[in-house]
C-alpha cells in the first residue's frame, strides 16, 4: 500500500478522498466540495469544515497535496479556495 492509498484506520473522509483521486487519475485534482458530497449528498455543506480538516492533517502528512491556483499551498497558512491532489 502506498501512502496515498487509504489506510484501515481512515476515516470516511478520507476514504472518499482518496477514491476520488484515484479516479481522477494522476496528476488531477479534485474539490473539496467534491469530497463532501461522496461522504454525505444531502448535507454537504456541513461536511467542508471536517474536509478542510482532514486535507490539513492529511497534508502534513505528505498523503495529499493542498493547491490554490495550480500551486502547492502550505496547510498550516492557505486561505479560499483549493483543491487537493495526490503526491508527485
Amino acid at each position: 500500500m502506498t501512502e496515498t492509498q487509504p489506510q484501515p484506520h481512515d476515516s470516511p473522509i478520507e476514504i472518499a478522498l482518496f477514491a476520488l483521486l484515484a479516479e481522477a487519475g494522476p496528476g488531477k485534482s479534485v474539490s473539496p466540495e467534491a469530497v463532501a458530497r461522496a461522504v454525505d449528498a444531502e448535507n454537504w455543506r456541513r461536511v467542508l469544515a471536517q474536509v478542510r480538516a482532514t486535507a490539513v492533517g492529511l497534508a502534513r502528512q505528505g498523503r495529499v497535496v493542498i493547491t490554490r491556483h495550480g500551486k502547492p499551498a502550505d496547510p498550516n497558512a492557505f486561505k479560499g479556495v483549493y483543491r487537493l491532489k495526490a503526491p508527485d
